[in-house]
């Protein structure tokens, strides 16, 4: 855990530093051990060791999905092929949620089938946490691919509260005109209302405007080149990533489409975060950018 890495450079880390000689086929049995019988106690030690490091209790938690493949040919009950965040489409995967404090110390986790939609990962991990160490107000963060309508229901249902990252492409009219109106300029951020419950932080910045030119840019410049090729057919065309540019103009004939990406290119900069809270903008911002520690403590 010190030095995470792969199972091989675990037995190499133990033999240099430690002086002890351990066949890395025993990691692999220790780990089905570790799961069956000491994952409980796994969990248990992580969450006292978060509290005595923070000096607090875990009252804001940040949770995050990911999926891990395996170089196998066939499923079975739990590894299946799903949408894979390291492109192994074709590969048996399971999907792994991981909740986490500040500064990404870890509180639980859970394994689930790699078909599972990461959305549907989120509240199971959230009430097991909530009833166990008997925790009556939690604040949960988490980015835009666990926001949807059910979560945020069961969110609400269950007292927690939140801010997620907004999908503000997907937004209604009236909130992407609201949006858009808004010429905010670099570092600034302004609160719409959504409802009674709900507020939406909208930040603007030139470096995230750049990143996101950027990106874009990189993947219309591989588009073309696949169009001019001849590469690309009927089955390409989705809303997916930046394959939402193109359009069939015929049964065979497939173009860029530059109006979609003029209107794309009036989001670049912006970023929303949706909240029930009543913490003020600059509060929310702050503890959503907390979000990063988890992708570094998806390795440990």
């Amino acid at each position: 855990m010190c030095q995470p890495s792969s199972k091989l450079k675990t037995t190499d880390c133990l033999y240099k530093y430690h002086g002890l000689s351990i066949d890395f086929e025993a990691v692999y049995r220790y780990i089905d051990k570790l799961y069956n019988k000491q994952k409980e106690l796994v969990q248990r030690i992580s969450y006292a060791h978060t509290l005595k490091v923070l000096e607090q209790q875990a009252s804001v938690v940040f949770y995050d999905v990911t999926t891990l493949y395996f170089e196998i040919e066939s499923e079975d009950e739990l590894r299946k092929t799903g949408f894979s965040k390291d492109g192994k489409h074709q590969n048996p995967q399971i999907v792994l949620g991981l909740l986490v404090a500040k500064h990404g110390y870890s509180l639980a986790y859970d394994v689930f089938e790699g078909k599972k939609f990461e959305g549907h990962t989120m509240m199971p991990i959230l009430d097991t946490f909530k009833q166990k160490y008997k925790i009556h107000e939690l604040l949960v963060v988490a980015d835009a691919g666990l926001l949807s309508k059910q979560n945020i229901d069961e969110l609400i249902v269950g007292g927690y509260k939140y801010i997620l990252g907004a999908r503000l492409k997907n937004s209604s009219e009236g909130i992407k005109r609201a949006v858009l109106g808004l010429k905010l300029s670099n570092g600034e951020s302004t609160v719409l209302a959504i409802n009674e419950q709900e507020k939406l932080v909208i930040s603007y910045s030139d470096k995230r405007a750049s990143k996101d030119a950027h990106n874009r840019d990189r993947a219309i410049e591989k588009l073309k080149a696949q169009i001019k090729s001849g590469k690309l057919g009927k089955k390409n065309i989705n809303n997916r990533g930046y394959n939402r540019f193109l359009k069939i103009e015929s049964e065979v004939v497939i173009r860029f489409d530059e109006d979609k990406m003029k209107a794309d290119i009036l989001w670049d900069g912006l970023k929303g975060y949706i909240t029930n809270t009543d913490l003020n903008k600059d509060e929310i911002i702050e503890n959503y950018n907390h979000l990063w520690h988890i992708k570094k403590a998806f390795r440990v």
